[in-house]
């Protein structure tokens, strides 16, 4: 079979792989490269016929890789920490491919492979750090968020790499021919704008209306692997033209649907180059050079580390965001690994430096979620031993607050809180870790501290011993857990409601006894529940019904310690419920001439008049005595069914269609008006 022998070889090799690395917790592209050792040459077993021919392929998962990563890539990530990202992640770059080169000299090596190494190190593993801060329940902090955007960056930063690099080493390379190819990526870039700007969003609009989702998904990776096969021909990286391709479309109304089309073929692809590269892998050389390779690491990542810790504090980030950064991003990444198989491809990386390369990338990424979960213990042991730095506090009262509410949190909710507690005049103290969020609160002049609320310092800044609520508005279950866990030693007895992602969260909280929590997702989706049961014309009263029982099953910890809670939920309900129609009453209508006291409306139809519009005039809160005329237009407040029901009796105009009850009480006068 051939080429097509050696690819099932490759899958199911992958999939056996990738079960291993699942059950053991590890990216999957460590499964990859360990399946592609196995079939490679070295092992002796049942390998791939034709290596070069699967390096080929390859090189298309190169492309679908970079590709998606330009479809994927937004300044809007880079906004909330863009300066250590923008001019942090540069600088951090440099220094780590000097440290690379450092102690590939120290080791032995020619210059040109220390420089390769150098540049091997300077990136770190995106999938890696995700899956870690996730399993670790640290999304949606700050130190994730810094290492997200200097992520980005680095992800970025891998394309001018991948075009200088291979110049270093020819002999006639110099600044010339660098010059000439930044001047052709230049131009090349230029002519992209106007090809993404003007054609390509024409294209896609022309495709989709076709409503082909084979013909989309065709045309995106017509785009992308054509674009870095024109960049190939003006002697350039195809890698380079491909993510330029995806970042382009990413800008168009069609990006989100162009990723989602090419994730799974990216993915197959991405099996064939990871695997490909576990291929050229001699797991015996690497044994032999195990003392090589340990040393390499140990000096690698800690200096790595150092690094990283040292750039987050430049640039204004403190407490546990340089250990975060240091114990969370030493590792080399997945495109670590392309730039190594580029050195190897243009022959300036001996195979056998290579060997040692991926071993050193694959340790750092096994180390990473052991050495990255030491994080919070390691903080707690600074903390203990060193002295609290200064808080830096605003707009706080000079005398000590009591009986206030410490919000833990000055994002989008915890302002939202602030601003009401400010217009009702409630006191609140703000803590905030977010150096900007922290000028926003300081803008708006509430009183806010800036600091992690897991500290004990901060919250005795904030007053906890003397506060009569803490509302927990951070979506991280670390920070949550920590903080609330430090509270109540301060304050036993104190109230706690806590802003949760799951039911796990919530279990979580729960065994720490804080039971009144809330979960913005569940809420919105009950909402949106309502809202396609009122258009669906199920009837207001067991649409209502039916969203207490739901709530009351998720919220059943709360409702049982919390009576009030319960009734409070069901007052908001019951308002809810409830709506005010205005009703036209037909110019010849029965009820011409009828007072409200007679007609008793509330108890016939489940209505109450709360006012009339009479020839432009407003009678409001019409009296028992108030009769009613023809042309009048009528406000009512009851729910949407007694609305409803008012409103076709409003509209009768012959005896016939009277209601029984409206027939026998009017009898004879009604009987006059028709």
């Amino acid at each position: 079979m051939g080429i097509a022998a050696d690819i099932v070889i490759l899958v199911v090799a992958g999939l056996f792989g990738g079960l291993l690395s699942q059950l053991f917790r590890q990216p999957l592209i460590l499964g990859y490269i360990f399946a592609g050792v196995l079939v490679g040459p070295y092992m002796g077993g049942f390998i791939v016929s034709d290596i070069h021919d699967i390096e080929l392929l390859a090189e298309i998962g190169v492309a679908l890789l970079l590709f998606a990563l330009g479809l994927e890539f937004s300044l809007k990530d880079l906004r909330p920490v863009r300066s250590i990202a923008l001019m942090g992640t540069p600088v951090q770059i440099v220094l780590c491919m000097a440290l690379g080169y450092g102690v590939g000299v120290a080791f032995g090596w020619p210059p040109l492979t220390a420089l390769w190494f150098g540049a091997f190190v300077s990136l770190s593993s995106t999938m890696v750090v995700l899956k870690t801060l996730e399993s670790q329940g640290w999304i949606g902090t700050l130190s994730s968020r810094v290492m997200i955007g200097m992520l980005i960056v680095q992800d970025l930063a891998v394309v001018p790499m991948l075009i200088i690099m291979p110049k270093l080493g020819l002999p006639d390379a110099g600044m010339a021919e660098l010059g000439w190819a930044c001047v052709k990526a230049a131009a090349f870039l230029a002519g992209m704008v106007v090809l993404g700007t003007r054609i390509m969003p024409r294209l896609l609009r022309l495709i989709a209306g076709w409503n082909s989702r084979e013909m989309f998904m065709l045309a995106c990776c017509g785009i992308g692997l054509g674009v870095g096969y024109g960049t190939y021909l003006l002697g350039l990286s195809f890698a380079f033209g491909a993510f330029v391709a995806g970042m382009v479309l990413s800008e168009s109304d069609y990006g989100h649907q162009a990723l989602s089309d090419i994730i799974p073929l990216r993915d197959l692809f991405g099996l064939l180059f990871f695997a490909s590269m576990g291929m050229l892998v001699d797991p015996g050389f690497v044994l032999d050079n195990l003392g090589i390779v340990a040393g390499l690491a140990l000096a690698v990542f800690a200096g790595k580390g150092l690094i990283f810790g040292f750039i987050s504090k430049f640039f204004g980030y403190g407490n546990v965001v340089p250990l975060a950064l240091g114990l969370g991003m030493f590792q080399a990444g997945e495109l670590s690994f392309l730039l190594a198989r580029v050195g190897v491809e243009s022959g300036m990386l001996p195979r056998d430096q290579y060997s040692i390369f991926l071993a050193v990338g694959i340790l750092g990424m096994v180390a990473t979620p052991p050495l990255s979960s030491l994080t919070a213990p390691l903080y707690a042991l600074r903390k203990r031993f060193m002295p609290p730095q200064q808080l830096h506090v605003v707009n706080m009262p000079a005398s000590e607050v009591k009986g206030h509410v410490v919000i833990a949190g000055g994002g989008r909710v915890g302002m939202y809180v602030a601003g009401i507690l400010a217009q009702l005049e409630k006191p609140f103290v703000l803590i905030e870790f977010n150096s900007r969020r922290f000028e926003r609160c300081r803008d708006a002049g509430y009183p806010a501290i800036y600091g992690d609320a897991s500290q004990p310092t901060v919250q005795d800044a904030a007053g906890m011993h003397h506060a009569c609520l803490l509302l927990m508005t951070v979506p991280s279950i670390t920070d949550a857990a920590a903080a609330v866990a430090l509270a109540h030693r301060n304050n036993p007895t104190l109230p706690v409601v806590a802003r949760v992602v799951d039911h796990e969260q919530m279990d979580a909280l729960a065994e720490m006894g804080v039971h009144q929590t809330i979960q913005p997702e569940f809420e919105a989706g009950l909402e949106l529940t309502r809202q396609a049961l009122l258009h669906l014309g199920l009837p207001v009263g067991e649409i209502q019904r039916f969203s207490d029982n739901v709530r009351s099953e998720r919220y059943a910890a709360v409702f049982e310690k919390h009576p009030e809670y319960r009734t409070l939920m069901q007052l908001g309900g019951a308002a809810g419920g409830l709506e005010l129609s205005w009703i036209p009453l037909a110019e010849e209508s029965p009820l011409h001439g009828r007072n409200l006291g007679a007609l008793m409306l509330r108890n016939h139809v489940g209505i109450t008049v709360v006012g009339v519009m009479r020839q432009g005039a407003l009678h409001a809160n019409p009296g028992a005595e108030f009769a009613l005329h023809g042309g009048d237009v009528v406000g009512v407040l009851g729910n949407a069914e007694a609305a409803a029901a008012f409103g076709k009796l409003a509209q009768i105009t012959e005896r016939q269609e009277l209601p029984d009850w409206l027939a026998e009480e009017a009898g004879g006068v009604i009987g006059e008006n028709i």
